[in-house]
């Protein structure tokens, strides 16, 4: 069985949300890689007496603590003195630390505070860890059956004294066995939706399986440690299969992939092909996702049907947007030199698109060559989930052009 591993964060900030936790979702991540059975994030504000009690719940149950916060020279930073309080290990100054939180102060031609000789005061017994980056020392100490580290929490501190003093650590104290985590990416389908579409696929007891949603929606499957890779391959095809095109890419079995834009990059570069865009409903978020893309001619925004009409001098044929996006395309390729054009229209007023209680018809048409293909998505929500929604939802029609290279009508909500 893995070692446990608790991620414990110090902060009135962070229990009262006025900063996101953003360090306990890194160290997390990296554990788990590690093979660690990541069992609990807790945070405790900046009192004593609940620093104290919870340290010495996690050395009882946990074999790992990754600790963050608290070490500041200010009289709420208290993680040092709950320390030496919960484990019975007295202060003690430390003057090597000492030495390095003055020559901090002195590379940047300023007089160190007096508060930050609190900083050198550290447990009895304790490893100290230097801070190459910041003037708080981060420690470690065994007590009962848990190792902690204790480390800053400034998140650039705290990412560097992880990597340089604790990786090492951690991977010479534990017989760690890392699980493998396959993630499907798919777009077009919710998750719901999802879930019910794989239903016929029998997932192993010992395979955890596990959604997350986002601008896309992501099928998470976390395979153990030594898994036979034919059945982990079988498994992953069959929910594949299921999801067929909505699946955009798949992490974990090789290289990497990135965002739907990356995947986008790859197939556009591979054909040499250009592309002009015009969009209305995402408002300039499709042209920003393909910031920097060498394949992105010329992008334009124009708020709404009639305005594209004007622009293009053509009288507005809102009984057939479909037929008028194909001659907007066309118009659009010529102009700008491109073998794809992709237009994204929308026929209703702008109160429709700001309502969070209305759905706005987004239709998209890709001209690829002298090929059309296009697609219908009713997307709801917010004036900012429409936005991103259509910009992806608009992306995607230029991916499955790539897949089945065949005209291909649908509607779809969102």
């Amino acid at each position: 069985m893995n070692p446990l591993l608790e991620i414990f964060s110090q902060g009135e900030e962070i229990i009262r949300g006025q900063i996101t936790d953003t360090n306990a979702t890194w160290l997390s991540q990296h554990s788990v890689q590690l093979g660690f059975n990541v069992v609990r994030h807790t945070a405790v504000g900046d009192k004593l007496a609940d620093l104290v009690l919870l340290l010495q719940e996690i050395a009882q149950r946990a074999d790992c603590c990754l600790c963050t916060g608290g070490l500041g020279p200010t009289t709420d930073d208290l993680t040092a003195e709950a320390v030496a309080k919960a484990f019975n290990l007295p202060l003690l100054f430390d003057d090597t630390a000492y030495a390095q939180i003055k020559q901090f102060f002195a590379h940047r031609g300023r007089a160190m505070p007096e508060s930050n000789s609190k900083q050198a005061w550290l447990p009895t017994g304790a490893e100290r860890l230097d801070n190459d980056m910041g003037t708080a020392p981060g420690f470690a100490v065994k007590f009962q059956r848990c190792w902690f580290a204790f480390m800053p929490g400034v998140p650039s501190e705290m990412q560097h004294m992880y990597l340089a003093k604790i990786l090492p650590s951690l991977t010479g104290r534990f017989q760690l066995h890392p699980a493998r985590l396959i993630t499907l990416k798919t777009i077009g389908m919710g998750e719901s939706a999802i879930q019910e579409c794989i239903a016929g696929v029998t997932i192993p007891h010992d395979v955890q399986l596990g959604f997350r949603a986002a601008e896309d929606v992501q099928v998470k499957l976390l395979f153990p440690f030594a898994y036979s890779e034919l059945m982990l391959r079988q498994l992953v095809a069959d929910i594949a299969e299921c999801l067929a095109a909505c699946v955009y890419a798949i992490d974990g079995l090789g290289e990497e992939s990135g965002d739907l834009v990356a995947t986008l990059d790859k197939l556009m570069l591979s054909g040499g092909h250009r592309l002009a865009v015009l969009e209305t409903a995402s408002q300039g978020l499709l042209a920003a996702k393909c910031l920097g893309m060498e394949w992105l001619l010329s992008a334009s925004y124009i708020q709404s049907l009639p305005r594209v009409a004007t622009q293009f001098s053509l009288v507005p044929m809102t009984d057939d947007i479909i037929a008028f996006a194909k001659i907007i395309a066309r118009h659009l390729q010529q102009q700008q030199g491109a073998d794809f054009a992709l237009v994204q229209l929308y026929a209703e007023q702008r109160d429709i698109l700001c309502d969070k209680n209305q759905s706005i018809i987004v239709h998209t048409v890709l001209l690829a060559g002298d090929m059309y293909q296009h697609e219908t998505h009713s997307i709801g929500g917010t004036l900012q989930r429409k936005q991103k929604q259509a910009a992806l939802m608009s992306l995607d029609v230029l991916r499955r052009y790539f897949l089945t290279r065949k005209p291909n009508t649908s509607t779809q909500s969102q």
